[in-house]
């Protein structure tokens, strides 16, 4: 479990938080305010209701967090200090291994923009966009055999 959670507060990010200025800039204020609604204490708890979550843990501390709704791969997250180590390939992993499991053939992801590159090289193919008011979205696929 995570030591500490507190709420998302976009004006701590001008003081250096890396990727989270990257955010800041990238989406609205509107936007950003919408995003933390959906992931407030109560949603949170709704959506592990809903999913199938997973997480990632390293040292005894939750470092990332995916989830299987249907056939789509959801609320994929890493913090940004241990980006770049493959855990959000062995999230990605796990997920398809419980998909093809249950025999699905196809796995989607609605990607971010930042998300993008990071889904292409697990294999995921682009197949349209899709906007939320002004967020983009890009919605990615992955066909699942039962090897690959």
């Amino acid at each position: 479990m995570a030591d500490t959670a507190y709420p998302f507060d976009p004006a701590k990010t001008r003081s250096g938080y890396g990727a989270i200025d990257i955010v800041v800039n990238m989406y609205t204020p509107d936007i950003i305010a919408r995003v933390e609604l959906s992931f407030s204490p109560a949603a949170v708890e709704r959506l592990i209701d809903q999913r199938e979550v997973f997480v990632a843990e390293m040292d005894n501390r939750v470092v990332g967090t995916a989830s299987l709704d249907g056939q789509t791969l959801r609320t994929m997250f890493v913090l940004p200090d241990v980006q770049g180590r493959g855990i959000g390939r062995l999230l990605v992993q796990r997920i398809e291994r419980v998909a093809r499991e249950r025999q699905l053939a196809i796995l989607t992801v609605p990607a971010t923009v930042t998300a993008e590159a990071f889904y292409a090289r697990l294999g995921f193919t682009a197949v349209r966009e899709a906007y939320h008011g002004e967020e983009r979205t890009i919605v990615m696929e992955r066909v699942l055999s039962p090897t690959n």
